[in-house]
């Protein structure tokens, strides 16, 4: 069962929406995918309906219609921005909306993430989350060399011993990563910084600790060069389908995105992730938020001819890890509370196209769930961590 009447609710933007053609929608904006404007457009409504927060999807390689490597796609959207500093440029110009770019641990160093993360804290004033993402493609850890990686397609994993194993490193690897960006985060007591001009003392240093972290994948041995964030630990989010995912989550995160089907499922899920809390001794829960693609239109007849119009043009039914809704945003809002009557805390919605599923997100859905008392009314809170009812963590070298 929720812990709470309310449920949490977060929107994951992608280009020009999760559906591959969603681009070529009468709607759509591909000319600006690439610009300010149309991120901080997407964002400011998200911020205008109090959304707890909005999640920013990046990688290390060209979108792909196949699992393993790069197509010969000429009818897709390629290319990203970099989501984190998407994230720090719309910031100044939000108010309450929570910030929660993807950042992989697989091949970038966790001190430049803690940094990064930490300063879009600050840029925001406690807003910052980070979506740790394991990177598996031979394609990515090319661009890099410091590694090889075999190609695999994702059926392999449960079929060959080998690639179980490259995959269990890749998720050790990811709480490794996270452990040390925790710790960076850390390496600074909050009153660390004196700042007084007469004694010509900035810092204390004795309030600026070594995490001397020395593991399988990184030695690493700070303090970092960014303050203590607002929020002492940003939020941090892992999606996860499956055991090693989901036991990633428990150790190191605070919010953990999944993929049910329908309630049952949900509940299933649910179970297994506090049963793998459990076996890592994790003390406060996870806060579990079930991913949803919709599509939506002002009755269901309609959503579901947008749907066929996309995937007529796509070849063939297009489908995702994660549910797809289609239908009204009454009918969605029904969903949304049979899950959450199942123990699903929030949702993380993708609307299949953009802007036209997060106006109807932002400007039907919402208003449907505070009529039925499921949906805040505003913003409560300051903080990301305030919004999802965690506490600011205690410094732990200021304790020790």
């Amino acid at each position: 069962m929720p812990t709470s009447t309310f449920l949490h609710l977060a929107v994951a933007l992608e280009g020009a929406g999760w559906h591959p053609t969603a681009w070529r929608e009468p709607e759509a904006r591909p000319s600006e995918l690439f610009s300010a404007a149309y991120w901080t457009d997407l964002v400011g409504q998200a911020d205008a309906a109090s959304l707890d927060f909005v999640t920013i999807e990046d990688g290390l390689g060209l979108q792909s219609d196949r699992a393993e490597g790069p197509d010969d796609r000429l009818d897709r959207v390629r290319g990203r921005l970099d989501a984190v500093l998407v994230a720090a440029r719309v910031a100044p110009l939000t108010a309450g909306v929570g910030l929660v770019p993807t950042a992989t641990t697989t091949h970038p160093e966790p001190f430049h993430v803690s940094k990064s993360i930490a300063t879009l804290d600050f840029v925001s004033q406690g807003r910052a989350g980070w979506r740790a993402q394991i990177s598996a493609r031979a394609v990515e850890a090319a661009h890099f060399g410091r590694r090889t990686l075999p190609t695999f397609r994702p059926g392999a994993v449960q079929d060959d011993p080998a690639i179980r194993q490259v995959v269990a490193d890749l998720f050790e690897e990811a709480a490794d990563f996270i452990e040390v960006v925790r710790r960076l985060w850390d390496s600074w007591e909050d009153d660390a910084e004196i700042r007084d001009a007469p004694t010509g003392r900035f810092v204390d240093r004795e309030k600026l600790h070594y995490i001397d972290f020395d593991g399988r994948w990184f030695s690493v041995r700070g303090p970092s060069i960014t303050p203590r964030p607002p929020q002492g630990q940003p939020v941090v989010a892992v999606l996860a389908h499956g055991a090693p995912a989901y036991e990633l989550a428990a150790r190191s995160a605070d919010v953990v995105f999944v993929t049910p089907h329908d309630a049952g499922s949900a509940a299933r899920i649910v179970a297994e992730v506090r049963a793998h809390e459990a076996a890592v001794g994790r003390r406060e829960p996870l806060k579990v938020f079930a991913d949803l693609l919709v599509h939506l239109d002002r009755d269901a007849p309609s959503a579901a001819g947008r749907r066929e119009r996309l995937d007529e043009r796509y070849g063939r039914t297009w489908i995702s890890d994660a549910e797809t809704f289609v239908g009204t945003p009454a009918g969605l809002a029904d969903r949304l509370a049979e899950w959450h009557e199942a123990g699903v805390e929030g949702f993380r919605l993708r609307p299949a196209t953009l802007p036209r599923d997060l106006q109807a997100i932002t400007g039907q859905l919402v208003p449907e769930l505070r009529r039925r008392g499921l949906f805040r009314d505003g913003y409560e809170q300051a903080t990301l961590r305030g919004h999802l009812g965690l506490g600011r963590p205690a410094n732990r070298y200021a304790i020790a």
